[in-house]
Parts: C-alpha cells; sequence; structure tokens
C-alpha cells in the first residue's frame, strides 16, 4: 500500500478516535484518573482512544510492531511499527484546555516514514508522507523563513517530573527570554513539532521526551523543510529524550545554545 493511503486511513482513524475524546471529556470524574508517575496522568480516554486506534491500525498493517503509550499493544519492533501517543497533552484535556492531540508515526525498519496529528479542539490535521511534503487540512506548509533567533518565537515544554537538568534548563531559558520574541509552553509536544511545520513557531527544544510524543510531529517537521537533531546536534533524538527542531538555520543557533548549556 502506497504511504499516502496509509495516511489517508490514519487521518479516518485521528477523526473518529478525535470525536470520542472530545465528547468524552465533560464525562471524566476525579476518580477515573490515574496517577502513572509525578505529574503523569491517565484516564480511560487515553485506553480507550489507544485501544481504538490499534484496533484500526491491525487491519492496515496486520503484522506491524507497535510502541504505543498506554501500552495497549506492546509487541518488539518489526518491519513496520507504529508509534501512538492516543492523547498528546492529557493535562490539557483533564483541565479542558487546548491544545490536546493524537500523534500517529509510521517507522520502516529505522526510518520515520510517515506521520499524523490530529489537534482535537481546532479540528487542525497535520500530515506528512515520505517524500510528499507536508500538509495542514489539505494545504501544503514549510517550516518558517527565519534566519536567526533573535527574530524567531520558540516552542518548549517545562520539566515535570525529570529535574535533573533544571539548572541548564533554566540557563538556556534566561537565554532566550532575553535574546528571542519570545517563549512558549502549550504543552504538547506533538503540537509544537507541527506548529514549528507549519511556521507558526521558529523553533522546539525539550528534553525528558519519548518516542511517541515527537515521533509524528518530528516527521512532519523534516518533511516542510526543517531539521531535527538531540541537544549536541546527533540524531538520537527518538529515543534520546531531548530534541531541537526548527528551519534550518535557527535550528543549528539553537542546537550551539542547547550543547553549551546541556552537554558541556
Amino acid at each position: 500500500m502506497y504511504l499516502q493511503q496509509i495516511c489517508s486511513y490514519v487521518k479516518d482513524a485521528c477523526l473518529e478516535t478525535g470525536t470520542f475524546i472530545r465528547e468524552e471529556q465533560h464525562k471524566i470524574k476525579a476518580s477515573n484518573i490515574e496517577v502513572k508517575g509525578l505529574n503523569d496522568f491517565v484516564s480511560y480516554v487515553d485506553k480507550t482512544a489507544e485501544s481504538m486506534l490499534v484496533e484500526r491500525l491491525d487491519k492496515l498493517i496486520w503484522d506491524a510492531g507497535y510502541i504505543a503509550e498506554e501500552g495497549t499493544r506492546s509487541e518488539q519492533v518489526k518491519e513496520y511499527t507504529w508509534i501512538i501517543d492516543p492523547l498528546d497533552g492529557t493535562t490539557n484535556y483533564l483541565h479542558g484546555l487546548p491544545p490536546h492531540a493524537i500523534s500517529i508515526a509510521l517507522q520502516h525498519e529505522d526510518k520515520l516514514v510517515m506521520g499524523v496529528v490530529y489537534e482535537i479542539v481546532s479540528g487542525e490535521m497535520f500530515y506528512a508522507w515520505k517524500e510528499g511534503g507536508a500538509y495542514l487540512n489539505g494545504n501544503k506548509i514549510h517550516v518558517s523563513n527565519k534566519t536567526y533567533l533573535k527574530e524567531s518565537l520558540i516552542a518548549t515544554g517545562f520539566p515535570y517530573s525529570n529535574f535533573s537538568k533544571m539548572d541548564s534548563y533554566m540557563k538556556l531559558f534566561k537565554n532566550l527570554m532575553q535574546n528571542t520574541h519570545g517563549i512558549r509552553r502549550l504543552g504538547s509536544a506533538a503540537i509544537d513539532l507541527a506548529y514549528v511545520a507549519a511556521g507558526r513557531m521558529d523553533a522546539f527544544y525539550e528534553y525528558g521526551l519519548k518516542s511517541w510524543d515527537v515521533a509524528a510531529g518530528s516527521f512532519i517537521v523534516t518533511e516542510a523543510g526543517g531539521t531535527v537533531n538531540d541537544f549536541s546536534g546527533g540524531d538520537n533524538w527518538l529515543f534520546g529524550q531531548e530534541m531541537v527542531c526548527g528551519s534550518k538555520s535557527v535550528g543549528k543557533e539553537l542546537t550551539k545554545l542547547t550543547t553549551k548549556y546541556f552537554c558541556q
């Protein structure tokens, strides 16, 4: 099956599951919320949404592996592997805040080949397939044309459970506050990445991320003409729990700072 067709099928699965997530938002009670770790929450909505997605995706590639946040299906990596976050931005969702999103990526062997990020509140669908470009609701998108950090708007996520690098994080945060157009924290890494791909944000950085947070969005960024790397400029970002992405020039400048503050 062609990647464009796979992408179309995944978009439909996101729309169906997104309807369920949206309809359940005002039904959740405190007793429905579980604590997986420090400031890490999950509800029956996350788990049911993931089951719905896995059921749909099983019909598409029957022998695929899965890396799924809630563990509905946790098989070893195979030739094709789905990387799924059924509800990125759960804390936002539980507090009635946007954005929150479904994030689905497809990996072939060790390369990402497709990504879909669906922002449930706005109905914006960001997606890309290998060598096909990146799109938002049918319109092609591209990373921003900004050249320097000083003219850029930066997205990040605040540390919420792993505070081991807080000193380095705050030093970089101060630098960026003083030398950019500003910093935004939206509460969903998948959406941060999608917004970078669409040129709304010029760059993004964060540590403590899991593969399901970033796989789809980062692939969309690359198809939109951007760059993705770890804090030292290497390629250990999908499973290395640290990431910098952006337009080529701004991403490069930001990586120099993450290297300075986190890697020396």
